[in-house]
């Protein structure tokens, strides 16, 4: 009989360490399109969890849905936490207006749904999803607490010195976290590093670059190799 109640609790333990998936729709601005997103919920205590926005790459690629599976690993490394994972895809592509209100409105709906307001997030991009974080930091509606933009290019957005002071009061409020790899295939160090260093330097907060002189451009090499990274920069 022990050994039963036993088993019985590991295994509510070990379902209790993984979230549980949902899915809804939200309007790409005002654009008619709808942005098909994920939803990752903690098995308890929803109305009190902190709120991360995972950012996918690949905006280029014909799939509009990633949004629905992308956030699913890092949900499961926080199995507290609700993470939220918009839809992408060409044209509305994360440096848009119309996918800063997706955003925004999957946040509304969270809210709605847990009855308690969003007011905070925090920020997780991979590839040009990290463009998504800088802009959201830009434009977005809610403040941001952690940021973590692996593998990124932002000198696609423009210099580092203006990137950093425009709309000052919103960029320069939370952490930043940059990792970075030698053996990024898409964004040479070379190019990619003096930009986050010249970015840290400006935003004048806490904002602090990592590098892997054998990083890769692939988020399975941060989780794999460097959680110890990831787990400074988004807070349980």
């Amino acid at each position: 009989m022990k050994r039963l109640a036993l088993a019985f609790a590991l295994l509510l333990a070990f379902v209790d360490a993984f979230a549980v998936s949902d899915s809804l729709s939200v309007p790409v601005g005002a654009s008619g399109v709808q942005s098909p997103t994920g939803i990752w919920w903690p098995r308890t205590g929803s109305a009190k969890s902190s709120v991360v926005v995972w950012f996918h790459g690949g905006m280029g690629s014909g799939n509009c849905a990633k949004g629905l599976v992308a956030g699913n690993d890092f949900a499961n490394l926080y199995p507290k936490k609700i993470v939220v994972s918009v839809s992408a895809c060409r044209e509305k592509h994360w440096v848009t207006k119309g996918m800063m209100d997706a955003v925004d409105a999957a946040l509304d709906s969270v809210a709605a749904r847990r009855k308690s307001p969003v007011e905070k997030v925090s920020l997780v991009g991979v590839s040009d999803g990290a463009l998504g974080v800088l802009f959201y930091s830009l434009e977005g509606r809610r403040a941001v607490n952690d940021r973590l933009l692996m593998s990124s290019f932002g000198k696609m957005l423009g210099e580092a010195g203006e990137l950093a002071s425009a709309n000052a009061e919103r960029m320069r409020s939370g952490r930043w976290r940059f990792l970075q790899g030698g053996k990024d295939r898409l964004y040479p160090s070379n190019q990619a590093v003096p930009w986050i260093e010249e970015f840290c330097k400006a935003v004048q907060v806490d904002c602090e670059l990592r590098f892997d002189p054998e990083g890769e451009h692939d988020w399975s090499y941060w989780k794999d190799k460097r959680m110890d990274w990831i787990r400074d920069a988004i807070r349980k």
